[in-house]
């Protein structure tokens, strides 16, 4: 018995020493990997110094070569994104810091970026059938520490996913700063909800946001299944960065069938319009308590911000997207003159 057991521990104690060697490499492998992830760095910040150098000493110049140059310097600056990409970045949000502490959140290859992704849209989808479920309870039976339930779902949710969205912004996710500031007044005004009395003003305004919260989860609904369709396509067409997200209202992707969701988007600002003005006269009732007020200015910033950010996203976007269009085009170009130049050569 002794001796099976001494035999089977000197086998383990191989084992063991094999396994001493492989980590030994591999702390090795890490330690060199951590290196060329410096190298790379200070390489790409070389890159874009010169870059900018070289931008400003063709600012008043517009012949052929000067116009050459800049889309090269654009195709350049894409590949240096693209590099970027598959290097470490700390956590250099204010709220990942403040929570998470300065650690590295970055995903280092694209299977997991997207993957990560698309975790962020299904916990968005379960969300939102979660919310919806308690908002139509709320509207067949007027329970308050149901509500109350429901506000405190909201706040848990909108810090959930300010921290997901902070992860997919060291990422690469192009989300603009209003749709981040757009979560922390949420949360603000899901706190508003949950510790406005139930008195008169909110019996008079209660199934108006409720039935705003359906029309907002009827949205979300609406852009995750057009999302499950286009999604793939644009990944596998090449047309996409991994990490660009569902949007509060707008999708940064979303340019196929854009004109489909638009009339629902601005249908929902419209609400969050109606919202600021309704409480704004709450505001003045016998009974108003300091919140209304409050929750009549956020909605308003709800209105300006979401408005005016869709209405600048799509230019830019338009833009962004005929230059792309460009950069391939010249490519194409530039490679057919390289295969003309090199036939004349051989002959």
């Amino acid at each position: 018995m002794i001796g099976s057991a001494l035999e089977e521990w000197k086998e383990l104690a191989d084992d063991f020493k094999i396994l001493e060697e492989t980590n030994a490499e591999y702390l090795k492998k890490v330690k060199e990997l951590m290196v060329l992830q410096e190298k790379c760095q200070k390489h790409i910040h070389h890159q874009r110094y010169r870059i900018k150098a070289i931008s400003k000493t063709l600012n008043n110049a517009s012949d052929s070569e000067a116009e050459d140059l800049k889309v090269g310097m654009l195709k350049r600056e894409k590949a240096l994104e693209d590099i970027e990409q598959t290097l470490p970045r700390k956590s250099d949000r204010f709220m990942l810091k403040l929570i998470l502490g300065n650690i590295d959140v970055s995903f280092l290859n694209k299977e997991n970026k997207f993957k990560y992704k698309e975790d962020y849209e299904n916990f968005k989808l379960l969300s939102n059938f979660v919310a919806l479920f308690m908002v139509v309870l709320s509207l067949n039976m007027n329970f308050r520490p149901l509500e109350q339930l429901f506000m405190g779902f909201l706040i848990w949710y909108y810090c959930t996913i300010s921290i997901r969205e902070s992860i997919l912004k060291v990422n690469g996710s192009r989300i603009k700063g209003w749709w981040r500031v757009h979560h922390l007044l949420s949360i603000l005004s899901s706190s508003l909800f949950l510790i406005w009395p139930n008195n008169e003003p909110w019996a008079l305004f209660r199934k108006q946001f409720l039935y705003y919260t359906v029309y907002s989860a009827f949205m979300q609904y609406l852009q995750f299944k057009y999302q499950k369709g286009t999604l793939y396509r644009l990944k596998a067409l090449g047309e996409m960065q991994n990490m660009d997200i569902t949007l509060e209202g707008f999708q940064s992707w979303m340019w196929k069938g854009l004109a489909f969701l638009l009339p629902f988007l601005f249908i929902g600002y419209l609400f969050q319009l109606v919202n600021a003005v309704v409480l704004f006269n709450l505001s003045y009732h016998s009974q108003a308590s300091w919140e209304i007020t409050a929750l009549a200015a956020i909605f308003l910033a709800f209105f300006i911000g979401n408005t005016y950010t869709t209405l600048m996203v799509i230019p830019n976007k338009t833009k962004r997207k005929l230059m792309m269009r460009y950069k391939i085009f010249t490519d194409k170009i530039y490679d057919a003159v390289q295969l003309k130049n090199n036939h004349q050569n051989k002959d």
